[in-house]
C-alpha cells in the first residue's frame, strides 16, 4: 500500500499537481556546485566532510561518459560558496593513449589524510582502481597511485570506518556474465587490502555499487543497485569479512545508483530513483524523480521526500549522501548530466 501511495504521489508531481505540504520544509538549501564548466557532461559525484569541517565534492566530467578526455574534478565549500572546480586526475598513461576516468569517491581518514579513490580504464569491465591523498584539507594532492591487483576501491559509494578502526570499502564487478557486489577491507590505514567473496545471489539478482549501513551489535547491511528493477540488501555479522545472500527490498530501482547513510538518531536514510524499468508514467529506466526514503530497521522503507520530479532527458542520478557533525544531511547528484546539484536537509524535519 505504501508503495502504491507513493507511486500515485510521484505521478501527481510529474503531472504538475502539488505534493502534500510537510509540517516544516526539511530542505534548507538547493544549489549547483558550479554554474559553468569547461566540459559538457558531468556525473557520479561524491561528497565528504573533512577533519577540519570543510565540505568537499568530486565528480567526473568530460565530453561524455567513456570519452578519453573525462577527468576527475574537485571543489571545496569555503565561506558559504563552492570553489571553482579543478581537475585533479585524468587517465593519462605513461605510454599510450589517455583513458577515461570514473566514479570518484572521497574518504576522510579519521586520523589522517583526505583520500580520493577513482577508476581508470576503457570500461567498467576493464577499469582499475586509483587513489590520491591530501594532507592539507584538499588544497594539494599526491600523485595518483594504482591500487593492488584485484582491489578496485569503493566503486561508487563511500567507504566507512568500523568500530575496530578498519576501513571497509563497498565495491563490485560488472562482468559480462553477472554483476556482483563485494567488499574490500584494510586494517592498516589503506596500506594493504583484502577482498571478500561476492555476496551470494540465490535469486539471481545482478547487484553492484553497495552502500553500507550500521546496525546494533556490529551488524552491517549493504544496499545495492540491481538490473532487476528492485533494490537489494545483504548482511554481514563479522565486520564485513563475509556477506549473506542478496534479497530484494520493497523499493523500485531503474538500474540506477543509490546511496544511504546511518543517521545519528539511529534511522537510515536512502536517496534513490523511485521508479522501476517498466514504470508506465516515466518510461523504461528513466532516472527521475529522485527521492529520499527512511527506515527504522533497514528492511522496511517509507518514501518521505521528493527532491526533484520534473522529467529531464538524463534525469537526476547517482546520489551521494552524508550527515555532517552539525546533524545536517548533504546530498549531491547528477543533474541532467550537465551539472552537480547539492541539497542540504534537516533530518529532524522529515516525517
Amino acid at each position: 500500500m505504501r508503495a502504491l501511495l507513493f507511486s500515485c504521489l510521484v505521478s501527481c508531481l510529474a503531472a504538475g499537481v502539488a505534493a502534500p505540504a510537510l509540517a516544516a520544509d526539511p530542505v534548507i538549501k538547493t544549489e549547483f556546485i558550479y554554474d559553468s564548466a569547461p566540459y559538457p557532461q558531468a556525473h557520479a559525484s561524491t561528497i565528504v566532510e573533512t577533519r577540519r569541517g570543510t565540505l568537499a565534492a568530486a565528480w567526473f566530467g568530460g565530453t561524455h561518459e567513456r570519452a578519453p578526455d573525462v577527468g576527475i574534478w574537485f571543489s571545496r565549500h569555503v565561506k558559504g560558496d563552492w570553489s571553482t572546480p579543478v581537475e585533479l586526475a585524468d587517465g593519462k598513461q605513461p605510454s599510450g593513449p589517455r583513458l577515461p576516468t570514473w566514479n570518484p569517491v572521497l574518504f576522510q581518514d579519521p586520523k589522517g589524510d583526505l583520500l580520493l579513490f577513482y577508476k581508470v580504464g576503457p570500461s567498467p569491465q576493464t577499469w582499475w582502481g586509483m587513489v590520491m591523498q591530501s594532507s592539507d584539507d584538499g588544497l594539494s594532492w599526491t600523485k595518483p597511485k594504482r591500487l593492488p591487483d584485484g582491489i578496485l576501491g569503493p566503486i561508487k559509494d563511500k567507504a566507512v570506518v568500523l568500530a575496530d578502526g578498519s576501513w571497509l570499502s563497498p565495491s563490485s564487478v560488472e562482468s559480462d556474465a553477472a554483476w556482483t557486489a563485494h567488499f574490500e577491507r584494510s586494517t592498516d590505514g589503506g596500506a594493504h587490502w583484502t577482498a571478500s567473496a561476492p555476496a551470494p545471489s540465490p535469486l539471481h539478482l545482478d547487484a553492484i555499487q553497495p552502500s553500507i549501513l550500521f546496525h546494533k551489535d556490529g551488524v552491517l547491511e549493504a544496499i545495492c543497485r540491481t538490473k532487476q528493477g528492485v533494490l537489494a540488501m545483504t548482511w554481514s555479522r563479522d565486520n564485513g569479512k563475509s556477506w549473506g545472500p542478496l534479497s530484494a527490498i520493497d523499493l523500485p530501482n531503474p538500474n540506477s545508483g543509490i546511496d544511504a547513510v546511518t543517521l545519528a538518531d539511529g534511522r537510515y536514510l536512502l536517496v534513490y530513483n523511485p521508479t522501476a524499468h517498466e514504470a508506465a508514467t516515466f518510461g523504461k529506466g528513466h532516472r527521475y524523480p529522485i527521492a529520499v526514503a527512511l527506515s527504522g530497521d533497514g528492511v522496511h522503507w517509507r518514501p518521505v521526500l521528493i527532491l526533484e520530479a520534473k522529467p529531464m532527458p538524463d534525469g537526476y542520478a547517482y546520489p551521494a549522501v552524508i550527515q555532517t557533525r552539525d546533524g545536517l544531511v548533504h546530498i549531491t547528484y547528477t543533474w541532467n548530466r550537465v551539472k552537480i546539484r547539492h541539497i542540504v536537509i534537516d533530518p529532524k524535519k522529515l516525517p
